[in-house]
């Protein structure tokens, strides 16, 4: 099949989302302006560059009008923080999607702990292996078709790293087969990282393979 966007798929179920797969999970941590902490997924998140360290992520408009708590309170406190979302946290992550008011603690929705954070004022998750303490840097608004889908675009700069000792490797790494992070398909769909395969460019300058690799010259 094939279609133009403006004219629509006549399929069931848009098939867009389930072509850009899979999608890495920012379950971000925030605290609004009250100090009531928000805890949510996107799963329009990637990082942008290692030196210093970017991430961004997208969050569309909220059901219930305007920017969503994690952007308004990412701009009016300066700061984010990233928790890795894992298969044992999924349940987790999955109940603290729900648009809820700004006043609700997803914290306790959960069941999670929250500990303090280093340098962000929000609190991490605790039951995360890995979290980035994230400082603000800007937000690009895109218009969309509709008010929901107009999205927020936010840059922010990790600023402090946090990894359990328990899922590094003895020759350094991160063990991601332990740790079996989620990533978001389409529809209703999850997928988990349970295996791995390393791939080396052939003849690979050792510039290129200083970027694969993210690390500097």
């Amino acid at each position: 099949m094939e279609y133009r966007t403006a004219d629509g798929h006549k399929l069931p179920h848009d098939p867009f989302k389930s072509c850009t797969v899979p999608r890495p999970i920012g379950w971000l941590s925030t605290i609004s302006s009250k100090g009531v902490p928000n805890l949510a997924p996107y799963s329009q998140w990637q990082n942008l560059t290692w030196d210093p360290p970017m991430v961004m992520f997208a969050a569309n408009q909220s059901v219930h009008g305007g920017p969503k708590d994690t952007v308004r309170n990412a701009e009016e406190t300066g700061w984010f923080v990233w928790n890795m979302a894992t298969w044992d946290l999924r349940e987790a992550v999955n109940i603290s999607s729900l648009a809820v008011d700004g006043e609700i603690n997803e914290f306790e929705t959960t069941g999670l702990r929250a500990v303090p954070s280093v340098l962000a004022p929000a609190p991490r998750v605790a039951e995360s292996p890995c979290h980035f303490e994230c400082r603000y840097l800007t937000t690009l608004h895109i218009p969309a078709a509709t008010a929901v889908a107009s999205v927020d675009l936010v840059v922010g700069q990790v600023e402090h790293v946090h990894i359990d000792d328990a899922v590094i490797t003895s020759d350094g790494r991160l063990d991601v087969l332990r740790v079996r992070p989620i990533a978001r398909l389409g529809y209703y769909d999850f997928t988990v990282v349970d295996n791995v395969f390393e791939m080396v460019p052939p003849g690979a300058s050792a510039a290129e393979l200083a970027g694969l690799e993210g690390r500097s010259n």
